[in-house]
């Protein structure tokens, strides 16, 4: 990055106010003055380190939801710790893919391709530089012909294997992106309504009496999965249901206070919210991989799935949407990912139990799904949370 770039990513307007940097690596490693008590370890700069130290911008991966997401995490460290390189390596990730007329070589033919587009938006707003805006704009301009339900709901892809389908994950994969688009470009009459609706129409149709969401809805019922008189997928798949946990807090965020959906949505917010505490295993303080099941054989407390839920339960009680006493469950979600975490030898750190990528299934289909280490998807997660409640 240049010099000049670095001055304008330090000096620009932010999208937050900015709390105070986290301690040195060495006092987050336990090094401190005579007679001091320890500092709190900085996870999130921890983590952040580490990963860079295990990967380049070259080779983090692909233009993906899992690298979008960890990136999004980054960027959440970097507004708190001013930490340049944090910026840089996103940049440097971004511009293997953004060419210099603004183009992309991305059809944008999935809803998981759109999540990293948040990172487009994120960098018109550090930089200015209008080749990002270009680039956005061709993810905001697919959804206006991107296939939808006949209620106007996005299909999860669009391929004849998820025709009339709707994945909870997919809210979070294009919704907050539209929100901070819709901000950032002077788009919000289109952007915000077009997100409440989606947060409106997938909890429609996911959202059953326990406030818990099923994995995915099949229009049509004729998938293998769907049941064949509602089309809903068997079971409460935990990050399923944990993406549309953060993604309903982020629409909130930024739609108007007087918006027609608002009600809605916080009905559907509330409700889930009571579902999570119910199910929150109260040994560790975490969620179960099918989350309602966690007394049946196989079962294991996921680590991304209780980053989010921990995530969206304590903004949503701190930003008035849930009721206060949700972040004592966020807390004692928030202790229980903190039990996952851990330093190797080499000094890196290391984020256990995170569910690989996941497709619709049934309950042994789940909980037979590897359980990673360093998996994108929770370290994303993992910092996404910790932003949210590390002050605490």
């Amino acid at each position: 990055m240049s010099t000049a770039l670095t001055t304008v990513a330090l000096a620009a307007v932010t999208l937050a106010a900015l709390p105070a940097a986290g301690p040195s690596p060495a006092v987050a490693a336990g090094a401190r003055p005579a007679g001091r008590p320890a500092a709190a370890p900085d996870w999130s700069v921890a983590l952040v380190d580490s990963t860079m130290t295990r990967y380049t911008p070259n080779t983090i991966g692909s233009w993906s939801y899992p690298v979008g997401l960890y990136l999004y995490g980054q960027y959440l460290t970097y507004r708190r710790t001013h930490e340049a390189r944090y910026l840089t390596y996103i940049k440097d990730y971004v511009d293997r893919f953004v060419k210099s007329d603004g183009s992309m070589d991305q059809p944008f033919n999935s809803l998981d391709s759109m999540q990293a587009g948040r990172l487009l938006v994120i960098l018109h707003h550090e930089t200015g530089d209008d080749r990002y805006r270009k680039a956005a704009k061709k993810i905001r301009d697919r959804l206006n012909t991107f296939p939808r339900t006949s209620d106007g709901g996005f299909w999860h892809a669009d391929t004849a294997g998820r025709a009339n389908q709707l994945w909870a994950d997919g809210v979070y994969m294009v919704n907050p992106f539209l929100v901070e688009y819709g901000k950032e470009f002077d788009d919000r009459a289109y952007a915000d309504d077009e997100a409440a609706k989606q947060l409106s129409l997938y909890g429609s149709h996911l959202q059953v009496a326990s406030g818990l969401l099923k994995h995915a809805y099949d229009e049509s019922k004729s998938v293998s999965w769907a049941d064949p008189r509602t089309g809903l997928a068997p079971e409460h798949w935990c990050r399923a249901v944990g993406w549309y946990s953060m993604a309903i807090t982020n629409v909130l965020d930024a739609i108007p206070a007087d918006h027609p959906r608002r009600a809605q949505l916080l009905k559907i917010f509330r409700k889930l919210a009571a579902g999570l505490e119910k199910y929150q295993d109260p040994a560790t303080g975490r969620w179960f991989q099918v989350i309602d099941k966690g007394g049946s054989s196989g079962n294991w407390t996921e680590t991304s799935c209780s980053s989010m839920f921990t995530y969206a339960l304590d903004r949503g009680a701190r930003q008035g949407y849930l009721d206060r006493h949700y972040t004592a469950v966020a807390r004692r979600g928030y202790q229980g990912v903190l039990a996952k975490l851990s330093v190797g030898t080499d000094g890196r750190t290391e984020l256990a139990d995170i569910s690989e990528g996941t497709n619709v299934g049934d309950y042994a289909y789940y909980i037979a799904r590897t359980r990673a280490t360093n998996d994108f998807h929770g370290l994303g997660a993992f910092l996404i949370m910790n932003e949210q409640l590390r002050g605490d």
